[in-house]
């Protein structure tokens, strides 16, 4: 006899990943999606969505996954991505608030560099989350478990990298856009928290050479190696299960310890 009552399924849960079409948010997709839930994947690349889509259709049967191109940063195109999900599934359960850019802002780039820079990247990593929270808010507070809602930081949010200020500054907001609506919807049945992920093997480091990697890895995180994006997308997951109940207003860190290394 199962002395435990809390489910950690979940099957037929109805899924939004935004910054689907690779890296975590692929990652976190497909998991969701062995798990038994319905997702959509949602990147502002089509070629991907489409990529990514037809991976899990050919797992799991075309039931299992929708697609949706568009640009998060853009309000006509958040609200495509919740009338698709809502018009194929009836609801949303969760929001996975992925999608992110990296770009350079250095204090000594020149103004248009750094407006530019600074405004897409604001836009994208903390604004779009707060935007895309608010569209699926009216279905997320009638899922049926309770609204499972994940937003993805960073390491950045607890330390700094020189040269990219407006990534550190967005992914330092997103802990407290997740803590702000975590207090406020609390009382809801709706949980909101944050993953921080550190060295991730992703497009976003794609261009530091393997050499580089092993030498910082080996120097800077304790179990000397980057992280999978499968690694962060299980975390994910865990804190969307029923179970994760009474989970709230947390910033899970997925970084092999290297933020607490001194050293």
């Amino acid at each position: 006899m199962r002395l435990s009552t809390l489910s950690r399924s979940v099957q037929g849960a109805r899924v939004v990943v935004t910054g689907a079409g690779s890296g975590m948010g692929r990652a976190t997709a497909h998991l969701f999606a062995d798990e038994g839930a319905k997702v959509l994947v949602a990147d502002r690349n089509p070629a991907s969505v489409q990529l990514v889509l037809d991976e899990i259709v050919a797992a799991h049967g075309p039931g299992s996954a929708l697609g949706c191109s568009g640009d998060v940063s853009h309000a006509s195109d958040r609200q495509e991505i919740v009338r698709t999900i809502v018009e194929a599934w009836g609801g949303i359960d969760v929001l996975v608030n992925n999608a992110g850019v990296s770009l350079v802002s250095s204090v000594f780039s020149d103004d248009e560099t750094f407006l530019g820079n600074w405004d897409q990247t604001i836009a994208i990593n903390v604004t779009a989350h707060a935007h895309m929270i608010r569209a699926s808010l009216p279905f997320l507070l009638k899922a049926p478990h309770g609204g499972r809602i994940v937003n993805i930081a960073s390491t950045e949010a607890i330390v700094a990298t020189g040269g990219i200020s407006a990534y550190t500054a967005s992914k330092h907001a997103v802990i407290g856009l997740t803590k702000s609506f975590a207090v406020e919807l609390g009382r809801h049945n709706v949980t909101v928290n944050a993953i921080c992920p550190g060295p991730i093997d992703t497009a976003m480091t794609a261009g530091i050479n393997d050499e580089a990697k092993e030498k910082y890895a080996k120097r800077k995180v304790p179990l000397r190696r980057y992280g999978t994006p499968e690694e962060v997308a299980h975390m994910t997951l865990s804190l969307c299960l029923p179970a994760s109940s009474f989970v709230n207003g947390a910033a899970v860190v997925v970084d092999g310890a290297m933020s607490v290394k001194h050293g």
